[in-house]
C-alpha cells in the first residue's frame, strides 16, 4: 500500500512532475551541454555539477510517478463537528494542561516544526473523526499512551489554508 494522498495532493504532485519534465529537464540538459563545451571533462566541476542536477531531477520525477502509481486516495471531507483532514485542532494535554494546535494533513505534508501532523501518526489517528470535548487516548506504543481533550476544531477553506498560515 502506498502513500495516503488527497486529490489536492495528487494535483500538486502532477503539477510538479509536469514542471520538472517541461522546464527543469530542459534547463538541466542545456546546462550539461554548456559545461561539456568548456573542454576537458576530467577537471570540469561545472560539468559534474550539471550532470548531478540533471540526475537528481530525473530521480525526483521517477519517485513522484511511483508515488502516484501506488497512492491511496483519501477524502478530506468530514462532518462539520468532527476532526478531519486539513482541520486545525486545539487540544489540551491532560497530564500537564498544556495547550497545542495541530493541523491534520497527509503524511507527505506532515511537518512537526509547523504543527502539521499526519493522519497516520498516533495523534492523527486518535483525533480523526472525534468531536470537541472528546477525551482521546493517544497510543504511542504498547506501553506508552496519554490523553488529550479536544478544545476546539477549526475548519479551513477549500485550499486547506487559513489566514494564520497553518
Amino acid at each position: 500500500m502506498g502513500e495516503k494522498l488527497t486529490k489536492r495532493d495528487v494535483e500538486k504532485i502532477e503539477q510538479e512532475i509536469e514542471h520538472r519534465k517541461l522546464v527543469v529537464r530542459k534547463e538541466a540538459i542545456e546546462a550539461v551541454k554548456e559545461a561539456r563545451a568548456q573542454g576537458d571533462l576530467s577537471e570540469n566541476f561545472e560539468y559534474y555539477a550539471a550532470k548531478r542536477h540533471k540526475n537528481q531531477n530525473e530521480s525526483r520525477i521517477r519517485y513522484l510517478e511511483r508515488m502516484l502509481k501506488t497512492a491511496v486516495i483519501v477524502t478530506d471531507a468530514s462532518k462539520e463537528d468532527e476532526v478531519g483532514m486539513d482541520d486545525i485542532v486545539e487540544v489540551e494535554f491532560e497530564e500537564d494542561g498544556e495547550i497545542e494546535k495541530y493541523k491534520l494533513v497527509t503524511s507527505i505534508r506532515g511537518n512537526s516544526m509547523e504543527n502539521r501532523i499526519s493522519i497516520e501518526s498516533p495523534i492523527g489517528k486518535a483525533l480523526k473523526g472525534r468531536k470537541t470535548g472528546d477525551r482521546v487516548k493517544v497510543q504511542v506504543s504498547e506501553d506508552i499512551s496519554y490523553y488529550l481533550i479536544i478544545r476546539s476544531i477549526e475548519k479551513t477553506g477549500e485550499e486547506g489554508e487559513n489566514i494564520r498560515g497553518f
